[in-house]
């Protein structure tokens, strides 16, 4: 059992790698000649949410993991979404379960062929300078698309103590929008750091995201400077998904 997983698991994991290169060098280049500007983008978004709920719908009717969500994911919009991150799939089950959402990634990803064409339209670079980050995800949240952002930055191991990024508390203050946190768990290290990735088990891992309530700027007192106000948001976020 655990070998036939396994290799589900290397034919999935090839199927996104392949729809990735084809969305990115062939369907992407085609659509920018008839979008353009932020209709380019939507339409981009669109096409990235449906094909990551395909995979999604692959992955659970191979039957490598179940997913269950308690609350609504689909009703959110124009908002940063916070996460914890045990599994390399977990940006997946979030953009393909939610509204049109963008999501972090450093500039380096621009000099990746297979990657340039997606990162450039539905990603937020964020190792820019602080201005211009600031600008293109408030731009983007007024847009109505969801940021989704890792505060602790990678893949944490079970019980781990890692430090939480700011970031998503300096999007929030700058735009002035409220954050969700949504805590992902699994039953199963599947796709975490330092496990072999063909490892799934002899059973269904069980994914359970739970939309936790919203963080809301006007919870904290308005005479806080934006550091301590970056802080108490950050500290927040930390209770609501470790």
């Amino acid at each position: 059992m655990k070998i036939l997983r396994a290799v589900l698991v290397i034919l999935e994991m090839s199927l996104f790698a392949i729809g990735a290169m084809f969305i990115g060098c062939v369907m992407f280049p085609v659509l920018a000649m008839f979008y353009k500007g932020k209709n380019r983008r939507r339409k981009f978004a669109t096409v990235i949410r449906s094909s990551w709920k395909f995979f999604i719908f692959v992955m659970e009717n191979s039957g490598i993991i179940n997913i269950h969500v308690d609350g609504n994911l689909g009703d959110i919009k124009g908002k940063v979404v916070v996460a914890s991150h045990p599994s390399f799939i977990d940006i997946i089950l979030l953009i393909g379960n939610m509204p049109p959402s963008l999501c972090l990634a450093k500039k380096s990803l621009l000099k990746n062929p297979f990657m340039r064409n997606i990162v450039k339209s539905l990603y937020i670079i964020n190792d820019v300078e602080p201005e211009v980050f600031e600008k293109s995800a408030t731009e983007a949240l007024k847009d109505g698309y969801n940021i989704v952002i890792f505060p602790t930055g990678t893949r944490t191991m079970p019980g781990e103590n890692v430090k939480y990024h700011k970031g998503s508390a300096q999007i929030a203050i700058a735009a002035g929008v409220d954050i969700v946190p949504v805590r992902i768990e699994t039953d199963y290290p599947f796709l975490i750091k330092k496990h072999s990735p063909l490892d799934a088990g002899a059973k269904p891992v069980n994914y359970k995201l739970t939309v936790m309530p919203e963080i809301k700027l006007s919870d904290f007192p308005p005479e806080l400077t934006d550091i301590k106000l970056r802080n108490h948001i950050t500290a927040r976020i930390k209770e609501c998904i470790n």
